[in-house]
């Protein structure tokens, strides 16, 4: 949240010229850590007087307000929310309020729900789906609406807008947590915020709204059953909503016309990928369209297979891999969901592919093939493999070489991490693969991070987060040798990850579970993985409440610079004929990925002292 106060103070802001915009962007950037974008500001400057003037005129100055409201355990932020007391029952009221500027929007390709307005490039989500969609993630996450929900009703204002010029957009349902109200129908909102809230303070309200605890993530692997077979579980913001209503559309016109059109999704960690690709599935798999979920990660295919068709087969069929459609007939599905997109191989052929199907045709190419809507979704900094060829890219020049559609969606927000994307940024730069190099962190309050310096230190603060509730696993980069053989004799996992006295086993190679530790697919997943030392292969596409990575001599800090060691690698895929530019881009968002699986907090231990030196230098005692 950037600003707090009461709507007659803020109205006195407003009147100050730029005065409320500064006070904003002063607090944007001591929370965020570089100054907001020109058009925020622009919005703050014309939208918040008009919302402050009219709350006032409304008689409800006593109303508290509160400014770009950070949504739990994301980047999402409410432009406003307003704290009061209900005039019926007495008991705390909240009103999520979408400032627009829009003087006019109309659907996009007669779909309602997509907006199409002339300062924007690309297609928006309808503001009343927009706001209600806030609505439901605030009631979801903040535990002091738990008991309450009906407490939270959603209003968009667009006080330049007549009713003339959206009138296209009012073919969306109206609700309590959705209605939208134009400037020419001030006196209807100034009407419908006094049913919502009395001419009394709120300021107790909002210290009850804002001292409401978050409840945990609900993680996905954990919701998949109910997500695929019964309804939806996951309530999607913004572009994330967006990506889903184009994927919707594109397969409304296929099915209306034989329209072909790829989509691609593309974000960092935790923007909600798989939440999106589960979504999907699970309203089209209800409505009974033709469509199934691929990736190239045997652990994430496994999980789900295992997770969502626990008892019922035949949605475990549902799940495929990349390479398992390479007989399928053109356009057979209408929709394909390629999740882990970033994993694409060059071709489907390995060593066990019979002859007549070694023709090199590009697996993207297959993929298009497959179905009517096939849809991609990816992180190009997750590409952690050679001939691991997933970029926005070259699925679109992919799609033109077969002359098709192809449509964009970019997912900004960050819901992994605790939301943070101040983290997220922080580790592309210290990896050295955005930004100008490694940065010292500063706390945001959102994910915490630590620096130890053993590994038996790792594991037992891990273990003592464990003990309070909270999931935790280990990861290390691919450094130690994999035992891959048990034999019948053993009692215990073999000791792969050796680090002075201390050590401990790999992940469990192989699908079945043995001496107490889980199959290598179900690491991730299963509370018994705790013990052994996940891999990139195994964590890649999960997430854990608390994240231990181990930093292994593939990667230190010499001097001024990081040096990758590709000596140090164990990793099977790197071969001599991998050039070394591929093995450093690669071992470098190896480490992105480890460094982003924890939705609370991470904690990182080099094997290098002058890393673990510079590590220090980075990470605060207090962060």
């Amino acid at each position: 949240m950037l600003f707090r106060e009461s709507a007659a103070s803020l109205a006195q802001h407003t009147h100050v010229e730029g005065r409320i915009s500064e006070v904003l962007a002063e607090n944007f950037l001591h929370r965020h850590h570089h100054q907001p974008h020109p058009s925020e500001v622009r919005s703050w400057e014309r939208s918040i007087p008009a919302l402050a003037n009219t709350l006032v005129e409304a008689g409800l100055g006593a109303v508290e307000v509160l400014l770009e409201y950070g949504l739990p355990l994301t980047s999402k932020r409410a432009d406003v929310i307003l704290a009061g007391v209900h005039p019926v029952t007495g008991e705390p009221s909240y009103v999520v309020v979408e400032l627009k500027q829009w003087s006019e929007a109309h659907p996009e390709d007669g779909d309602p729900l997509r907006c199409r307005v002339d300062a924007y490039p690309e297609p928006v989500l309808n503001p009343i789906e927009q706001v209600r969609g806030y609505c439901d993630y605030l009631v979801s996450f903040n535990g002091a609406l738990e008991r309450a929900p009906e407490s939270v009703a959603g209003v968009a204002y667009l006080h330049n807008a007549t009713e003339f010029g959206v009138a296209g957009l009012r073919t969306v349902v109206e609700d309590h947590r959705g209605r939208m109200f134009t400037g020419e129908q001030r006196g209807a909102l100034q009407h419908h915020l006094r049913a919502l809230l009395a001419p009394k303070s709120g300021a107790d309200a909002a210290d009850v709204l804002l001292q409401g605890k978050v409840r945990p993530s609900r993680q996905l692997m954990a919701v998949a059953a109910d997500e695929v077979r019964t309804r939806e579980q996951f309530v999607l913001l913004d572009e994330q909503r967006l990506a889903y209503e184009t994927v919707m559309s594109a397969v409304r016109k296929a099915r209306r016309s034989h329209h072909k059109q790829v989509v691609v999704v593309a974000g960092g960690p935790g923007s909600g990928k798989s939440v999106i690709a589960l979504s999907l599935l699970g309203d089209l798999y209800r409505r009974g369209v033709p469509a199934l979920h691929a990736t190239g990660s045997q652990s994430f295919t496994k999980t789900m297979r295992k997770v969502a068709g626990a008892r019922k087969p035949e949605v475990q069929q549902l799940f495929r891999y990349f390479n398992s459609f390479m007989e399928a007939e053109p356009n057979d599905l209408d929709v394909l969901v390629c999740d882990e997109a970033h994993r694409l191989r060059r071709t489907s052929a390995n060593r066990y592919t019979r002859a007549a199907l070694r023709t090199g045709r590009p697996q993207v190419a297959e993929l298009m093939d497959a179905a009517r809507v096939p849809v991609f979704l990816l992180d190009q900094h997750q590409v952690v493999r050679p001939g691991e060829m997933g970029t926005v890219d070259e699925i679109r020049e992919a799609a033109a070489a077969q002359g098709l559609e192809c449509t964009v969606v970019r997912l900004d927000s960050q819901f992994r991490c605790g939301g943070s994307e101040a983290y997220l940024g922080w580790v592309t730069g210290l990896l050295g693969l955005e930004g100008d190099g490694p940065t010292v962190w500063e706390p945001d309050g959102k994910v915490q991070l630590l620096t130890v310096d053993s590994p038996q230190e790792l594991e037992e603060l891990l273990a003592a987060r464990r003990a309070e509730g909270y999931g935790a696993r280990m990861s290390a980069g691919y450094c130690w040798k994999w035992s891959k053989k048990i034999t019948p004799g053993m009692t215990a996992l073999p000791p792969d990850v050796v680090i002075g006295g201390w050590e401990r086993p790999w992940n469990l190679f192989g699908e079945r579970s043995l001496l107490g530790a889980p199959p290598a697919a179900l690491w991730a997943t299963d509370p018994a993985g705790f013990g052994q030392v996940g891999c990139v292969y195994t964590a890649q596409g999960f997430e854990y409440d608390w994240s231990g990575v181990i930093m292994g001599p593939d990667l230190v800090w010499r001097t001024d610079r990081w040096v990758v060691d590709r000596t140090a690698s164990k990793d099977p895929v790197f071969t001599k004929a991998t050039p070394d530019e591929d093995v450093d881009r690669l071992v470098r968002n190896t480490y992105k990925v480890l460094l982003t699986r924890g939705m609370i907090g991470t904690v990182v231990y080099s094997t290098d002292p002058e890393t673990r030196e510079k590590l220090r230098s980075l990470m605060p005692a207090d962060a």
